[in-house]
């Protein structure tokens, strides 16, 4: 089905490209521009697929004309999407784990285990940390940081123990007790930071359930999520560090 656009504008005097238009149905912005062509230069270019084109335009066409919203539009995916992400970052991909219990880890067969043993059970060969250790083996970074309780609850201590499987496997593991987490402003939020440039958001129900996952791109709010991430990875206690630590408050 056609477009319908909108003209938004131009800094050409003479009514020739570059321009802007708005898809007023998706609201997705065109812009127009003179082709990028030469090969070299392509070939610069990251994330060019084989059906993408590439225009020159002059910085302030992008200043003037791009709309600048005031409230962040936001960008669902799917989780088949967000479990490629741990496939194709290229250096870095971080975790902060902010809730008090997940029901993906209640309704894991592991977990009731871990309620007759204290224990939780190991599995190196799970697909999650195959995946983990051939990133980790190609130089790239995996960790997180788990915001916990004091005492910690019954969804924390299990993920506690599952955290050495997690270490095992090469991620940087770090804990924060809750309490110096608020101290420091921290964000309440649960979040992994792919790359330092795109934020995946993890939304849950009152239940612990998974309801949806959002991605920010925006510069100026990734590096919000960055600062965040920093703060929590400077305060962490070594995860070994802290396991000793929760022992004690029980």
């Amino acid at each position: 089905m056609m477009r319908r656009l909108r003209f938004t504008g131009t800094d050409s005097k003479n009514g020739s490209c570059p321009a802007v238009h708005d898809d007023l149905d998706t609201g997705e912005i065109i812009v127009q521009g003179q082709p990028l062509t030469d090969r070299d230069d392509l070939a610069q270019l990251r994330y060019f697929g084989a059906d993408d084109a590439a225009v020159v335009v002059p910085r302030r066409l992008l200043a003037n004309w791009i709309p600048k919203e005031t409230d962040r539009v936001p960008e669902p995916i799917t989780p088949e999407e967000f479990g490629r992400l741990f496939e194709t970052f290229e250096h870095t991909a971080w975790h902060l784990e902010t809730r008090r219990g997940y029901a993906s880890d209640r309704e894991d067969p592991d977990f009731e285990v871990f309620r007759r043993t204290g224990e939780a059970t190991w599995d190196l060969d799970s697909a999650w940390n195959q995946n983990i250790r051939v990133q980790v083996d190609a130089g790239k970074r995996v960790g997180r940081v788990r915001v916990v309780d004091s005492p910690p609850t019954e969804g924390q201590r299990f993920l506690l123990s599952y955290g050495a499987v997690n270490a095992a496997s090469g991620e940087d593991v770090g804990c924060l007790w809750r309490a110096d987490a608020r101290r420091i402003s921290l964000l309440e939020e649960d979040f992994w930071i792919f790359d330092s440039r795109l934020v995946a958001v993890l939304h849950f129900d009152d239940a612990d359930v998974l309801t949806g996952i959002e991605t920010i791109t925006e510069p100026a709010v990734v590096v919000r999520y960055s600062m965040a991430r920093d703060a929590a990875v400077h305060h962490a206690i070594p995860y070994e560090d802290f396991v000793a630590q929760a022992a004690a408050t029980e």
